[in-house]
């Protein structure tokens, strides 16, 4: 796991994690239910999708559209295993713990905040 500002200046390198934005509907969805409900969703997907040791459909399991989750989780390298290894070295292969999972929550947090306001 890495420190933000490190983290977020490598990931600002990378074209293809650069180009992930809200669209307008995440936005407002974001908008409507607050940073705090999203961030629960967060904690949720991350705690099912990400967090056993070999999740289902690893690799796909993060879908490309439909929740500002989702797009932060590709932005942030945080949609699956691999991308958690190569990013954020974490291993795959074991289940996350609750500190590993808490890092990746905040990452997504820190890219929703930075992205589209502190007040979100």
């Amino acid at each position: 796991m890495y420190d933000l500002d490190t983290l977020f200046s490598r990931l600002a390198r990378s074209s293809f994690r650069s180009r992930f934005r809200l669209n307008t509907k995440d936005e407002a969805y974001l908008r409507e239910r607050g940073i705090e409900t999203v961030l629960v969703h967060a904690a949720d997907f991350v705690g099912k999708r990400l967090a056993p040791a070999a999740p289902k459909n690893d690799g796909k399991q993060t879908p490309m559209r439909g929740h500002p989750v989702f797009i932060a989780q590709h932005a942030t390298a945080t949609c699956c295993r691999d991308c958690l290894s190569k990013w954020h070295a974490i291993p795959p292969g074991q289940e996350l713990s609750a500190q590993q999972q808490t890092y990746v929550v905040g990452v997504i947090e820190h890219w929703l905040r930075s992205k589209y306001g502190p007040s979100q």
